[in-house]
């Protein structure tokens, strides 16, 4: 089965039809007014979320989107890689032959999971300037 999940705005015709569909059938007895949690559209994009559609054959069958929130410790749990991973095969699909990062020198974990992951460490790049406590990787995709 042909399975796709993007990632977009909230505001999308495939996503309203999604949220609007969640809102119907969140609009029930069985789910009194202080138990709806669902965001609307325009809570959606004002708070930042990520949001992804996903479509099976060609056609939308589900969404789902993730809110992070300052504070939120995910660590010892691979979640960094896991994400990594998405964006190094985001980056792979629109044919993008580099990823280029910036961490914090104090930043010992994910130092640590860019070098595992194949990351190099480079000079400062564009729009960055050489910093003392900046360090620059960088990681070449195979096509």
């Amino acid at each position: 089965m042909g399975i796709t999940i993007t990632l977009e705005s909230p505001d999308t015709e495939a996503a309203r039809s999604l949220i609007a569909e969640l809102v119907a059938t969140l609009d029930h007895p069985d789910y009194p007014p202080e138990s709806r949690h669902g965001y609307s559209v325009d809570t959606l994009i004002r708070e930042g979320v990520h949001f992804f559609v996903m479509r099976a054959e060609g056609e939308v069958a589900g969404c789902g989107g993730i809110q992070f929130f300052s504070g939120f410790r995910g660590r010892g749990r691979g979640l960094g890689r896991v994400l990594l991973r998405h964006l190094e095969e985001h980056a792979r699909a629109r044919n993008c032959p580099v990823l280029r990062l910036e961490t914090g020198i104090h930043q010992t974990g994910a130092i640590a999971l860019y070098e595992r992951a194949g990351f190099s460490r480079i000079p400062a790049f564009p729009p960055y300037k050489p910093d003392p406590v900046s360090l620059f990787f960088e990681k070449r995709l195979a096509p």
